[in-house]
């Protein structure tokens, strides 16, 4: 699009670097173009086969020049041709869209940045299975037309490649399967377009012509980087075709060619062109009232690319006069088609005032990087070739070490080097809190609110941030602060700041820190069952012993809303083996919580314990055997309930040995109603059943989730099939083996707990 304040300054940097290309390329959302054809109607993209075969009916056979002549030969053009009279091309977005893709298209070819772009609509295009154009070069139709504009619409096909040829230069251009894409050529460049092998191609042909505006007055280049880079630094970042505005960015990285060391990387040691640009940058960023570091980059791209080895059309083998058409510098093993996407990290920066450098950890946006020389034109250190594995593939990653200078403005360096360190950010604030600046210390900790939840809780920086927090003195910007913290960071050597700064802000604002920290719904993981075990007690009690023990309730209340939940979601599941195994893991940590809760709160667990189903004494008896090993009597009113619980159970007498009834209860459907009554009777053991597949689906997810002592098999004999329902023996073993544990739990809790 429009050439940005960054890509205006990498081109003055690169001023001795070619003009352009004699091509370009670029991408946009197809969503952008509404297109209608007379007699057609609205083409929907992207285009399948059956609208392009009602295209096709209303086309015609495409023509071509030879000297004066216009001609009609399917040996050099076959393809059908729709003329601008049955093409309208509307949409809010197309006009603003084309605009933006011609001045992107202007700068990428070289044309003089007084120059302006007009694209005159010549014809729409389809080519079928098997159709192409041989090599040919267009006529100039205009005096301004300088060059052709080819819109390739998105469709699904194979082969149609546009191959452009100049000064013995190839390049290969291939339509996206989603999105526009515009290609624009010289007209003194001859092209081809190789035999559609699938599918159907579609596209958007266009005269470019253009203009001249009044040249712009030449600045001094110190001067101008300088504009530049407050242009880049007052204009709020977009999407590269338009969207809603990013906000305004904190840095412009602008990449250098060479790769350094940490400790090599040095104002005064940068080699070849990297000195030059990077004195030049520095200079203008120093007149912009801007900051600068030197930093190392990693660059991975990711490219759609083949091999060159071999020609992608084998069927069309004798088609290309002159096959040489690979863009690759690895060595030519491949040919890069379209970058697909690209990610920059920064992995180290010096520091502004020059005296050594520091590790950092910043993702840097495409809308903060700019490069003379684009990565492809480099080496990369690693590449990689995924090939062609049906629904992926055929993609080339490569991976660039590359120094950069990074540059901020003044007034928003705090937020800039903020974001790739946030120790450095909490040891800066603190700084300024000692200092006695507090209202800077303020105003810089709001400035982190942007992205401070992406990069905040990084391992101990909890005990900081709390410092920090309970220093400034500002409710909202401390619980800023603190809200990327989960709960299974804080630990006992956090007391003290979480006391001090939930005694500033009272006791609203440190009750929803805590939540926070416990995170929405009934978190699952290990760590936060970890955490209660092996952290809660004792962090409650160095709270309570701060004169905090409103903290510590809050955060005992927190881990029994998330104990008593999966205590609650794993009695339900009625799989012995899947919820055995998960209710002892809940014992130890509730024996810790029970410790750890006061009074009020340890009546609401037991009370809230009682109510729950028999299958409870899975985690609660395992926590007795805790509680006893470590002497914790505040189990005491579970051991009773537990007791009441086995008492009954083994009150009950055995099961009948003719007695084959289970107790269960479907969903409620006709099916479940069937199954319920052979469950239920005492003496049927078989039940053959003529179902068919949906039910008998049904059927078995009904059995197998329950649990049920039911085998259950298919006859597959006559329409419908037959399932075969048998109760089994398992039925007197499992009511056997849960009444003989029960007597034995019983006897051990009464002579352990009295």
């Amino acid at each position: 699009m429009a050439r940005t304040a960054r890509e205006r300054l990498a081109r003055l940097l690169g001023d001795s670097e070619p003009a352009g290309s004699f091509s370009a390329q670029l991408l946009a959302p197809a969503h952008s173009l509404q297109l209608e054809v007379s007699s057609v109607g609205p083409v929907t993209l992207p285009v399948r086969a059956p609208l392009a075969k009602k295209l096709i009916a209303v086309a015609r056979p495409a023509m071509f020049g030879r000297g004066h002549e216009t001609l009609t030969d399917t040996s050099v053009r076959d393809t059908w041709e729709l003329t601008p009279d049955q093409v309208t091309l509307e949409g809010p977005d197309w006009t603003a869209l084309l605009n933006r893709a011609l001045e992107d298209l202007r700068d990428q070819l070289g044309l003089p940045q007084t120059s302006r772009l007009r694209a005159e609509l010549h014809s729409m295009l389809l080519y079928g299975k098997g159709q192409f154009f041989l090599p040919h070069q267009d006529s100039e139709k205009d005096d301004a037309m300088v060059g052709t504009l080819v819109v390739s619409l998105p469709s699904t096909h194979t082969g149609g490649e546009l191959v452009i040829d100049h000064a013995g230069e190839s390049r290969t251009y291939g339509a996206s399967k989603e999105e526009l894409s515009f290609v624009a050529f010289y007209a003194d460049c001859r092209h081809q377009v190789t035999p559609v092998r699938s599918g159907y191609r579609a596209t958007l042909t266009f005269n470019l012509l253009a203009g001249a505006e009044t040249p712009a007055p030449v600045v001094d280049s110190v001067t101008e980087l300088a504009h530049c880079l407050t242009e880049h630094f007052t204009t709020p970042a977009t999407p590269r075709y338009g969207g809603r505005d990013l906000g305004l960015p904190n840095r412009l990285v602008f990449l250098l060619d060479h790769e350094y060391t940490q400790r090599g990387l040095n104002w005064r040691r940068l080699k070849g062109a990297d000195a030059e640009w990077a004195a030049l940058v520095r200079a203008a960023a120093e007149q912009a009232g801007c900051e600068t570091v030197l930093a190392l980059a990693d660059v991975r791209e990711t490219w759609d690319a083949l091999p060159s080895g071999g020609d992608p059309w084998d069927d069309y083998h004798d088609y290309y006069e002159d096959d040489d058409r690979s863009q690759s510098e690895d060595s030519h093993d491949y040919q890069l088609n379209e970058l697909i996407e690209d990610e920059i990290a920064l992995g180290w920066w010096t520091r502004p005032d020059g005296a050594g450098g520091e590790p950092i950890s910043l993702h840097v946006p495409d809308h903060e990087v700019c490069a003379t020389t684009p990565n492809a034109r480099l080496t990369p250190y690693q590449a990689e070739y995924e090939g062609y594995m049906g629904n992926y593939g055929n993609t080339l990653d490569r991976w660039y070490r590359r120094a950069a200078v990074v540059v901020w403005p003044r007034d928003r360096a705090f937020a800039a080097r903020a974001e790739a360190g946030s120790q450095w950010a909490l040891d800066e604030l603190r700084d300024r809190i000692d200092a006695g600046d507090l209202e800077g210390a303020r105003d810089a900790a709001e400035s982190l609110a942007p992205f401070w939840t992406r990069i905040g809780a990084q391992a101990g920086l909890l005990g900081a941030a709390l410092a920090v927090a309970a220093s400034l003195d500002v409710a909202g910007t401390a619980a800023m602060l603190l809200e990327p913290f989960r709960v299974e960071m804080l630990a006992r050597e956090h007391a003290g700041g979480l006391a001090t700064a939930a005694g500033r802000y009272g006791e609203d604002w440190t009750r929803n820190v805590v939540d926070g920290w416990f995170g929405p719904g009934q978190r699952a993981g290990t760590e936060l069952s970890e955490w209660i075990d092996t952290s809660l007690l004792e962090l409650c009690g160095a709270l309570r012993a701060v004169g905090r023990p409103d903290v510590a309730g809050l955060l005992a209340a927190g881990a029994w809303r998330w104990t008593g939940g999966r205590l609650r979601m794993w009695i339900t599941t009625p799989r012995g083996e899947v919820r055995q195994p998960r209710l002892e893991a809940l014992s130890s940590p509730l024996v810790r919580l029970l410790e750890a809760a006061d009074d009020e709160l340890r009546d609401e667990i037991t009370g809230a314990l009682r109510e729950c189903e028999d299958t409870a004494l899975e985690c609660l008896m395992p926590a007795l055997r805790l509680a006893d090993a470590r002497r914790v009597t505040a189990l005491d009113a579970v051991a009773r309930d537990c007791a009441e619980r086995l008492g009954t159970i083994t009150a009950r007498p055995p099961r009948d040995e003719d007695d084959w009834s289970i107790r269960w209860a479907g969903c409620g459907c006709e099916n479940c109603d069937t199954l319920e009554t052979f469950f239920g009777s005492r003496s049927q053991r078989i039940f053959e059943w003529k179902l068919a597949t949906a039910g008998r689906q049904h059927v078995h997810t009904q059995i197998d989730s329950a649990g049920l002592t039911v085998r259950h098999q298919t006859r597959r004999q006559g329409r419908p099939y037959t399932l075969v329902l048998t109760k089994t023996d398992e039925l007197f073993t499992r009511a056997t083996n849960a009444r003989h544990k029960a007597v034995n739990d019983l006897a051990w809790l009464t002579s352990t707990w009295g």
